[in-house]
């Protein structure tokens, strides 16, 4: 067993630069020469997790199968690898400091003056090398989110200054910058790649290889050069041009050595280049699909990071239906009885998005009522499930105001409630029911013949259930519960059987989508779609 190695991702220039997609490329590249990695996210923001963000601050929450909200960049390294990630892979500047404040109210540090250094540096440094110590990893892949010079990621860089120097040839630090190009001067330019550098090396980490984002390609002479003012080996310095997509980064990556790279600065042996090739195939289906599916993410964050998961769940599964799926927002407070027929029409299918709160939900409904009148396949997740359960009560069963407790704390009809153990929770914050449940799938139902099972597991985010009180009533009137949760016997899933494709589930199947392991409700919903 050869010792854990640690790899530290930096960005600097510019955030959005793609570490994300970078650390997990990193981490498919190795997994391919049979190491075992894992990656993790360390965010300088204050908030303990994401999980009260926003989408437009910070995209969408991703959920990790132990309960954690994490950074969206986790679901990445699940779709690359194929990894189970954890809640000691997403660490936030709030999680850490709530840590030290917690032990020096207990009296830990007895009686110290707690300090940025060492205290909280040497949490962050606990943090990062838990994983390792803990399951024996070959490789942790670690990256800094935010961009070198920000004041907020200052002790996480000391954190990384210590442990290069603590960890010797066991570390290694990539850079990840940009190059502008200056279309007046038309040319490319290098000095911020070399002021972010600078900025690093004042810190007193010397970055070991660099990785530039640009939009044209850099040529050996331009990349000589950065190598030369960077104190970087010429073969240290990758470039990563914008692609027709992110799994295309892997590849270019290997193109370039970077894991081999990585390997001989580790002093390990770099043996044979691994073929990828479940990996390449998957990228040949998806150049090769040229059959069109558009489907219509009625929601209310018109941002592609709100519903990442999502979008990448869909696109995996057109690739494997071989076909390419063009996802359209579909604004939700938009949408009124009076146009819902003219906005929805051109889509083959419509997806009903998870989010919280009063805003656009009338839309949703307006939208889950089009996809069951009209037959068009339609799919809810989480609150999308929860507003097809609120239209079909409302114009199904007759219960004219039926609603969730969440937008309508009054309503007769509480079609969706809290459970009793929830009432009285006032803390936003991590409060909800969380992670990985089973669930149970009746016999015969669509979804067991999708699932090819009868017990499955999947991760929740929500606080609101299906109140079974009116189960038989939908039952009845034609709408199916199909999926319960074995412990509480909270109905998980809904379906119409003898609608085309009308499914909604309680949960977030998106988040154990992966590029090699596509989630079969999305392969099942994307074929549905086709014309």
């Amino acid at each position: 067993m050869t010792e854990t190695k640690f790899i530290f991702v930096t960005g600097g220039v510019a955030s959005s630069l793609g570490k994300g997609i970078i650390a997990a490329s990193i981490g498919k590249l190795l997994q391919a020469r049979g190491y075992e990695i894992t990656i993790q996210k360390f965010d300088p923001y204050i908030n303990i997790d994401p999980g009260t963000l926003n989408p437009y601050e910070h995209g969408e929450c991703y959920v990790t199968d132990d309960g954690q909200e994490t950074d969206l960049d986790l679901g990445h390294y699940e779709r690359f690898t194929g990894i189970k990630t954890t809640k000691y892979n997403n660490f936030t500047t709030g999680r850490i400091y709530q840590s030290v404040i917690d032990k020096e109210r207990r009296g830990d540090y007895l009686g110290k003056t707690i300090q940025v250094i060492p205290h909280i540096t040497d949490e962050i440094k606990r943090d990062m090398l838990y994983l390792g110590k803990k399951n024996k990893y070959d490789f942790v892949i670690t990256e800094i989110g935010g961009t070198v010079g920000d004041i907020e990621s200052q002790p996480f860089l000391e954190a990384i200054r210590q442990l290069k120097w603590e960890l010797g040839k066991k570390a290694v630090c990539v850079h990840l910058t940009y190059v502008p190009y200056l279309a007046a001067a038309g040319e490319l330019k290098t000095k911020p790649t070399q002021h972010s550098v600078k900025e690093l090396q004042s810190i007193g980490i010397q970055p070991d290889i660099l990785v530039l984002r640009a939009e044209h390609d850099l040529n050996a002479g331009l990349r000589r050069k950065i190598a030369n003012f960077c104190n970087v080996s010429p073969d240290a310095v990758v470039q990563s041009l914008d692609m027709p997509t992110i799994y295309e980064v892997p590849l270019r990556m290997q193109e370039q050595g970077l894991d081999a790279t990585i390997l001989r600065k580790l002093d390990m042996p770099v043996g044979e280049t691994p073929g990828l090739g479940p990996w390449r195939s998957f990228l040949d289906r998806r150049h090769k699909a040229t059959k069109e599916v558009n489907i219509g993410l009625v929601g209310k964050y018109d941002l592609q990071d709100a519903y990442k998961s999502i979008l990448e769940a869909l696109s995996q599964a057109g690739t494997y239906n071989d076909l390419k799926v063009k996802s359209h927002f579909v604004n939700s407070e938009k949408l009124t009885p009076e146009n819902v027929a003219e906005t929805l029409k051109v889509y083959d299918g419509l997806v009903i998005c998870p989010g919280f709160g009063q805003r656009g939900t009338e839309g949703k409904i307006i939208a889950a009522r089009y996809g069951r009148e009209q037959n068009v396949p339609t799919f809810g997740i989480c609150l999308g499930m929860q507003m097809m359960v609120v239209e079909f009560g409302r114009n199904v069963l007759g219960l004219n105001d039926a609603n969730s407790v969440e937008l309508n704390p009054t309503t007769p009809f509480n079609v969706i409630d809290l459970m009793e153990d929830q009432k009285n929770i006032t803390n936003m914050g991590g409060t909800m029911r969380l992670g990985g449940y089973e669930c149970e799938l009746k016999p015969g139902s669509k979804v067991a013949e999708i699932y090819q099972s009868e017990v499955i597991r999947e991760r929740h985010r929500h606080r609101y259930e299906f109140n079974s009180d009116f189960r038989a009533a939908y039952e009845n009137a034609g709408m199916k519960c199909v999926g319960t949760n074995p412990e509480t016997d909270l109905v998980e899933i809904v379906e119409i059987p003898n609608h085309k494709w009308y499914i909604g589930t309680q949960f977030h199947p998106e988040y154990s989508s992966t590029v090699l392991k596509p989630h079969a409700l999305f392969l099942s919903f994307v074929k549905a779609c086709q014309k």
